[in-house]
């Protein structure tokens, strides 16, 4: 797929070795991705990412990634701050939303977008939090353990509970992820909540924190954190999910970044109740 545009702009799908230049894009804005994320994102839809060049070097870049017949995800909106205003970010935009199709797309946008992403058919569902701040020094519980190979189907419908569409290939390469640590709690047999931290560009992140209680997700909390006590660990809180915000607040993180959850239409409904800390903002 190629598009021109102003300037010559060519805009074609991105493979995993054209991403890191625009993950370095990412560094400078801050969002502060994780070391291994690219291979878990192109693993769910490889043909979901775009990168838009002038002249072979490249200027812009989203993904606009399926999940299924009736959802795709938004993300990686990003135009080299030397290059802005030239009309590179709309162009690349309207090319990929393409591939989306009919889906409903979803999106985590930042505040300084939201007007534009609502002109686009965009529409507000609710704002997160990335808390930050110093892991404390607790003692992982003794019901919350490693993921293991066995879980993954019961950890994959628990997922599916929690998000408006199915992702098992994502899920494959989340939980096993370089730097990953994936845990579980299990109360009465049954998986109760499961989270997953990853080594970040600037810190540790956490996502998804999903579980059915605040009780399940301080327990997943404490023991996603246990190993980098000491250290600044980040997760991003829905503002819906007041339970998800106290526990934040309660190990003494704080606010330091701001999105908008969005969406062109309806989704599927979810357990937003589980949902403590966002997977991630860039594939939802």
């Amino acid at each position: 797929m190629t598009s021109p545009a102003p300037q010559d702009l060519v805009i074609t799908q991105a493979g995993l070795a054209d991403w890191p230049v625009v993950r370095g894009w990412a560094v400078d804005e801050g969002w502060n991705p994780g070391h291994a994320d690219s291979e878990a994102f192109f693993a769910q839809d490889p043909e979901g990412f775009f990168i838009g060049r002038v002249d072979g070097e490249p200027v812009s870049a989203i993904s606009v990634v399926n999940y299924g017949a009736d959802y795709s995800f938004l993300g990686w909106y990003l135009v080299r701050p030397d290059v802005r205003g030239q009309g590179y970010g709309l162009t690349t935009w309207k090319t990929a939303l393409a591939h989306a199709e009919n889906r409903t797309v979803g999106l985590d946008g930042v505040v300084d977008q939201q007007d534009n992403y609502r002109r686009s058919g965009f529409e507000f569902a609710h704002r997160t939090f990335r808390f930050s701040g110093t892991a404390p020094a607790v003692e992982a519980p003794a019901d919350v353990r490693a993921v293991r190979p066995e879980d993954l189907a019961e950890i994959t419908a628990y997922d599916s509970a929690c998000t408006p569409a199915d992702r098992p290939r994502f899920l494959a390469h989340w939980l096993t992820g370089p730097g990953h640590h994936a845990v579980v709690r299990r109360t009465g047999g049954r998986v109760t909540g499961y989270g997953v931290i990853r080594p970040g560009h600037d810190c540790p992140r956490i996502g998804p924190l999903f579980a059915d209680t605040p009780e399940d997700a301080r327990a997943l909390f404490a023991a996603l954190t246990a190993d980098a006590a000491g250290r600044e660990v980040a997760i991003d809180v829905p503002e819906t999910n007041a339970a998800g915000v106290a526990l934040a607040e309660e190990a003494g993180f704080t606010p330091s970044f701001e999105t908008a959850r969005m969406y062109t239409g309806p989704v599927r409904p979810y357990a937003q109740e589980r949902v403590f800390g966002v997977t991630t903002l860039e594939l939802g």
